[in-house]
């Protein structure tokens, strides 16, 4: 009984161990951040889309400092900002343009 235990116990362990790093199994914001940051403080911002892993969308920001905060996407500044970035980023990719023809 106590073998049986123990090879459970040990497969158990070697499962836990294999599995990759790069998988989280939880959100990874316990925490939001509701004050403004100031556009030179920040250095990136990362949308991390729902999931498996967490049942709503959420946005870390790094800052110049290093350190990563968890963005409120409720915040009214938060939605600026990424209305920003999005159409920063159609500027940068305008839509392909076609030809009609007839």
């Amino acid at each position: 009984m106590k073998l049986c235990a123990l090879l459970t116990f040990g497969s158990l362990l070697a499962f836990v161990g294999g599995t990759s790093r790069d998988y989280n199994a939880h959100c990874r914001c316990l925490r939001m951040e509701t004050k403004i940051i100031p556009p030179g403080n920040l250095r990136s911002i990362k949308m991390i889309p729902e999931g498996p892993h967490c049942p709503q969308e959420e946005m870390i920001a790094t800052l110049v400092s290093g350190e990563r905060i968890c963005l409120d996407l409720q915040s009214s500044w938060v939605k600026k900002l990424v209305r920003f970035i999005l159409k920063k980023e159609f500027r940068q990719r305008p839509a392909a343009h076609f030809r009609i023809l007839a």
